[in-house]
């Protein structure tokens, strides 16, 4: 065979192994996310605050914030959960590729450039756990905490593409359901939610 048709056989091998990296990926997660529910929660909560924003009777404010608070501390029951779930997980399953273009079994053969999975979802869900609004704040701080704690559910749900994906199409999703780029939710999340989330993934 000539050197272009090496390339062509070379190419088609590179995407077939990639479904089946993908697809493997999307099995695990999901068989763990399945007898939980953190999605459910998450979309719930994202379109509770924006309906707890929008409500101008305070009293009907008021009675949604009072949901909400209910919904993050489920929701982040239901995250430890997943996380020690995950924890069971053999590492070499785990890894997760810090580069921006997926390279079949790149993260089994190159540990140094990828991040433990089960990490980001312990890291995840201490973050959550933080992020809930505790009793008694006043309606300006509970508005900054449901800012913050939107930019940490994001984070996760890019966590989460990038594990079945790639860092690049997990931007790229985030863009086109929020309308919102990897970028801001950093700058968006908290201190210490992004002081250990580049620690874990490296400079971003």
């Amino acid at each position: 065979m000539d050197f272009l048709t090496w390339i062509i056989v070379g190419s088609i091998g590179i995407y077939v192994l990639q479904g089946m990296e993908h697809r493997r990926r999307v099995r695990l997660l999901g068989a763990h996310l399945a007898p939980t529910q953190v999605e459910k929660l998450m979309g719930g909560l994202i379109e509770g605050y924006m309906r707890a924003l929008d409500e101008k009777e305070p009293e009907r404010r008021q009675q949604v914030w009072a949901i909400l608070d209910n919904s993050e501390k489920t929701l982040a029951d239901q995250l430890q959960r997943l996380a020690d779930s995950f924890a069971q997980e053999n590492a070499q399953d785990t890894r997760v590729s810090t580069l921006p273009l997926a390279l079949p079994y790149f993260d089994r053969l190159v540990p140094a450039h990828t991040f433990d999975m089960r990490e980001a979802l312990r890291l995840h869900a201490r973050a959550v756990r933080d992020a809930c609004a505790p009793d008694g704040v006043d309606p300006a701080t509970r508005k900054r905490m449901a800012f913050t704690m939107t930019a940490e559910l994001l984070l996760l749900q890019h966590t989460c593409h990038w594990f079945c994906k790639t860092r690049t199409i997990a931007s790229m999703r985030l863009m086109a359901r929020q309308k919102t780029t990897y970028e801001q939710v950093l700058q968006s999340v908290s201190r210490n939610t992004l002081a250990a989330y580049k620690k874990l993934v490296g400079t971003v």
